[in-house]
């Protein structure tokens, strides 16, 4: 099995991909870090102060005038009410959520990259571990070789989950080492509240404890890694499914892309909920957001993607064992 393994993480170092996805990470956080100092330097300038207190004041303020619109939407509405809400919370208790600062740029980073941008990642490196092969035909010289077929396919996931291992360092190794460089390398001790519990427009506040920062991104950083290894093997499922690694993108990518649209457009279509995609942002049950449909929780979400995985494993498994022409 090791020398499968490796064979298989041989074929996607030599694609060169990893390197690719490192090289667009990189570009990215710097583009991202850039953003993130300007709109820093135009608070600061519009409110003439670094004082976070005041700039949380005006956050609020600015949320109050936001939520007196007539023509917004009931969902935005709910999710202002409760950021609002959370915003008063930390005012109130001495909380600076967004310190600047290397870590507190990761933990920002990986929030917003979670439902569609690392999934994205992975589905590069995952969408022709099989098509490619078949296509090529290289699949048959791999199944002459005395080794039974569910081998093959395994070798083939346990290099996906450490391509998976590897996105997802070098996402956090990046985003510090290139943040930092503007915002200093200080802040994982930072103290932030968690454990906030949407209740339709209220927020409970039973719960909340403080952690410190380091401890955050952990968190979710191995939330992030079980959301991009579901993602990672859909696409084998459907890399096993397909011949063509073109057809795999095109149906993982409208899918990642629609799970993005319908999160905010599904509050009351109940069934939505038990779709993949609309469970990917489990980041936002740590921060306390409100889930696109009432009722969802971490654990319901990480369950529904646990199952979408098991299912899309046993049936890539299944297929690759028992098809005959490839």
């Amino acid at each position: 099995m090791s020398k499968l393994v490796y064979n298989e993480m041989l074929k996607i170092v030599r694609k060169k991909r990893l390197w690719v996805i490192a090289a667009i990470v990189a570009v990215l956080v710097a583009l991202f870090t850039y953003a993130q100092y300007r709109e820093t330097e135009e608070l600061r300038k519009r409110l003439g102060t670094t004082d976070w207190r005041t700039q949380l004041q005006q956050q609020i303020v600015d949320l109050q005038n936001r939520l007196q619109s007539p023509s917004m939407s009931e969902e935005w509405r709910k999710y202002l009410q409760i950021r609002l809400k959370q915003q008063q919370y930390y005012l109130e208790h001495n909380v600076n959520p967004s310190a600047p600062g290397a870590p507190t740029f990761m933990r920002t980073f990986i929030e917003n990259a979670i439902d569609l941008f690392l999934p994205l990642l992975v589905m590069v490196v995952a969408a022709d571990l099989v098509s490619s092969e078949a296509s090529a035909g290289t699949i048959k010289l791999l199944l002459v070789r005395p080794v039974k077929r569910w081998k093959v396919l395994l070798s083939k996931y346990i290099a996906l989950l450490l391509s998976v291992s590897f996105i997802m360092l070098t996402t956090a190794v990046l985003s510090y080492a290139i943040s930092g460089l503007v915002f200093g390398y200080g802040g994982f001790h930072l103290p932030l509240l968690t454990g906030f519990v949407p209740q339709g427009e209220d927020l409970n506040t039973d719960n909340v404890h403080m952690i410190p920062q380091w401890k955050y991104i952990l968190m979710e950083l191995g939330l992030a890694a079980f959301v991009s290894t579901v993602v990672g093997t859909l696409t084998l499922m459907l890399s096993v499914l397909f011949r063509s690694t073109a057809a795999v993108m095109g149906v993982m990518l409208a899918a990642l892309i629609s799970g993005a649209i319908l999160s905010n457009m599904v509050s009351s279509w109940q069934s939505a909920k038990y779709l993949f995609m609309v469970n990917l942002r489990l980041t936002d049950y740590l921060k306390g957001a409100a889930p696109p449909i009432e009722g969802m929780t971490l654990g319901f979400s990480m369950t529904v993607l646990a199952v979408w995985g098991l299912m899309s494993l046993a049936v890539a498994f299944v297929v690759f064992a028992r098809r005959d022409v490839y």
